[in-house]
């Protein structure tokens, strides 16, 4: 008797082949170990500029493809009074001058149906955040923008469950689709990694990604904030590519002590490049070996 995975659930696609997602001319899965990266949140607009004009000069340099990542609003903050972003019309404007003036991809969260229509005219990647990533009427509504729509999987949900996820996206006429893995909830104010998770969401036809930081995350963990633990981010995102996963996502910044939200789980700047190069051997290493959810 076959077993199930950890989901309960067995994904349709035991392949272990997925359909590649695009974002712009840049095809994400289906080969290189892609990178989604940036600022948690827009700070500024020079600090934005120059942070992606960094990583992309990295990225570019080993070869990986590359989609920029900064949210104009953190609506899901622990306080009200934590620092949210600029907001919708002036962070989009920001990106825009991002994708336009480096000719990168970019990605931001959206929250609403109509956010999401605003959004999908500029974004190359609507992200649906994790606690909303049940929310039928917000799929719909991102998949009605034509973009690709990264989804990332709740905290509370099983890796299984994702597969409805991608019918939902489907049904609305979407199938340039990503999934995201950040980890579960593991009792108060913390999260663990389940790499079973990658071969269980990647069954069902979609590029997965491994969220490096937000895995490291303890929500709320600070009282009026969330804390975290970047140590952790190098062994994590590591494990993840060597389970197979298609793209890594990580929020980076010049200087995560002074980060104006989730500075406890950025990566700093100067050691993006350095990481990059290992997650890019590991996928080296094991790219020969790596299969679908087949019985052994």
């Amino acid at each position: 008797m076959s077993k199930k995975p950890a989901s309960g659930k067995n994904p349709g696609n035991s392949s272990g082949i997925v359909q590649p997602a695009h974002a712009g001319s840049v095809q994400l899965g289906g080969g290189a170990l892609f990178v989604i990266a940036g600022p948690c949140v827009i700070e500024s607009e020079q600090m934005t500029f120059d942070t992606a004009r960094e990583l992309k000069n990295i990225t570019s340099a080993l070869g990986v493809p590359f989609v920029f990542k900064s949210s104009y609003d953190k609506a899901n903050r622990t306080s009200a009074a934590s620092f949210r972003g600029p907001g919708i019309e002036r962070g989009l404007d920001i990106l825009a001058r991002v994708r336009d003036e480096l000719g990168v991809p970019v990605l931001s969260d959206v929250h609403s149906e109509a956010e999401a229509e605003r959004a999908g005219k500029v974004l190359d990647i609507l992200q649906i955040p994790a606690f909303l990533s049940r929310q039928t009427d917000l799929l719909v509504a991102a998949a009605r923008t034509g973009r690709c729509v990264n989804v990332k999987k709740g905290q509370f949900m099983a890796p299984g469950d994702m597969g409805n996820v991608v019918a939902k996206l489907a049904a609305a006429g979407c199938t340039n689709v990503l999934l995201t893995d950040r980890g579960a909830s593991f009792g108060y104010h913390n999260l663990v990694s389940d790499m079973r998770a990658i071969p269980i969401m990647r069954g069902f036809g979609r590029p997965v990604v491994f969220d490096a930081t937000h895995s490291v995350q303890m929500p709320g963990g600070e009282g009026d904030r969330s804390g975290g633990d970047r140590r952790f981010v190098p062994f994590l995102s590591r494990a993840a590519v060597a389970a197979g996963c298609d793209g890594v996502f990580m929020e980076v910044h010049p200087d995560p002590s002074v980060a104006m939200s989730d500075g406890p789980n950025q990566v700093p700047l100067a050691a993006f490049r350095k990481l990059l190069e290992s997650l890019v051997s590991v996928r080296a290493a094991v790219a020969p070996f790596l299969t679908g959810l087949e019985a052994l």
